[in-house]
């Protein structure tokens, strides 16, 4: 069953429009910053609100400058058409070994989210709709897609890992290519019609398809009921878990009251000597509250393997029991990997935030656990890398069904 496809009209980038995604960023100026450096970003579009000539509206009262922003990119040639392709993707970086994906449109008919749904795109985490419904908002604005979902292969990664080296190398020169904050070479090759084609989508449709990246870009998909949406397909060789941490910008208590709290719930608390390390290995957090640090064990309180991991216990014991926030709460920023221990503690000692909680990475072994169940992993728990890059191939929203 083929259930990736081919692009059936994409804008291709010709330099200089790549971005991080919408969602990758700790703080809304850094986006304002990207964009205002680098007019051309896709991220003025992705983030209209956030772009410097727009400041001071609303995301929806920006949805116009976006729609003009991509016409002037499409009309000025930092975009190219192309029809019916798919998109070869490699990431390189010195020390690292190359990721593969292949750009392609997936059926969102196939997006499942329980064990007795039917489907072959597993979306595993909780969302916050507010979010989802920019994204429903931006995409019928537009009329395109901008930033992909990232698809863990499951059944056949090894395979579509070995033929896509294989066709990234016979390739020649890249159609573009794009360097991201981190270093890392993003370059992309056009593929048309053909067996090759043909090949390359079987394989990436050839199994159980994560949702790696892009939960919320994927619901958008269904709740605009858009009949296709843009996915970048990579294998489990090309990706790895970082850290997902959690910056409190203001507590609704005092640090003593909270470390009270959670003692009360039966957690073991131990200051830490030295500056505060997220965990090599799960089983503790590490609070960082002004002047002091703090390992933390929380009790095991779930019922099953999922409600005990660290994120989920951080969810219901610390933010939800201890503080009385909602994990969507404002004052909540999520801190993926890109930013280290140091940046998180910097901010509470600064006074820019009031505690930093720092989360071992989710297991290889738990993520997949969890996935083959159908269940939903904790907001915001698996920070992948490295990132599919947004702004290199926009598609066309396909006509409904």
């Amino acid at each position: 069953m083929t259930v990736v496809h081919p692009i059936t009209r994409a804008w291709i980038t010709t330099g200089g429009t790549g971005a991080q995604n919408y969602d990758e960023f700790a703080d809304d100026a850094e986006i304002t910053a990207i964009i205002e450096a680098n007019p051309h970003s896709a991220l003025g579009i992705e983030m209209p609100h956030r772009a410097p000539d727009s400041l001071g509206k609303t995301f929806g009262d920006a949805l116009p400058d976006a729609v003009t922003r991509l016409a002037e990119a499409k009309a000025d040639g930092s975009y190219t058409p192309a029809e019916q392709v798919v998109v070869l993707y490699r990431i390189t970086a010195p020390g690292e070994e190359p990721a593969y994906g292949i750009f392609a449109m997936v059926d969102t008919d196939q997006i499942s989210t329980r064990a007795d749904e039917p489907g072959l795109v597993i979306r595993n985490e909780d969302v916050f709709i507010a979010k989802v419904r920019e994204r429903v908002a931006l995409a019928e604005a537009l009329g395109h897609l901008l930033s992909p979902v990232l698809l863990l292969q499951t059944g056949r990664g090894d395979e579509l890992h070995a033929a896509l080296a294989t066709a990234t190398d016979a390739a020649g020169a890249p159609a573009a290519t794009d360097i991201d904050q981190a270093g890392r070479t993003h370059a992309i090759w056009l593929l048309g019609p053909g067996p090759e084609q043909d090949e390359l989508t079987s394989l990436a449709s050839g199994g159980e398809l994560v949702v790696a990246d892009g939960n919320h870009r994927s619901l958008a998909a269904q709740t605009g009921g858009f009949r296709r949406f843009l996915a970048v397909v990579t294998t489990p060789a090309s990706v790895a878990i970082q850290p997902y941490n959690r910056l409190i910008s203001e507590l609704p208590t005092t640090p003593d009251e909270l470390l009270d709290r959670l003692r009360a719930a039966g957690a073991q608390i131990t200051a830490v000597d030295g500056p505060a390390q997220v965990p090599a290995t799960g089983g503790s957090v590490v609070l960082q509250l002004p002047g002091q640090a703090y390992d933390v064990t929380l009790p095991h309180t779930g019922a099953n393997r999922l409600e005990n991991l660290d994120h989920a216990l951080v969810e219901r014991l610390l933010l939800r029991e201890a503080l009385g926030l909602d994990p969507g709460d404002k004052r909540i920023t999520y801190v993926g990997g890109d930013y280290p221990a140091s940046w998180l503690t910097g901010e509470v000692e600064a006074g820019r935030a009031e505690l930093a909680i720092l989360i071992a990475p989710v297991t290889v072994d738990d993520f997949v656990a969890v996935n083959l169940a159908r269940e939903k992993m904790p907001r915001k728990s698996t920070w992948f890398t490295p990132k599919a890059r947004g702004g290199l191939v926009v598609a066309e929203l396909p006509d409904p069904a």
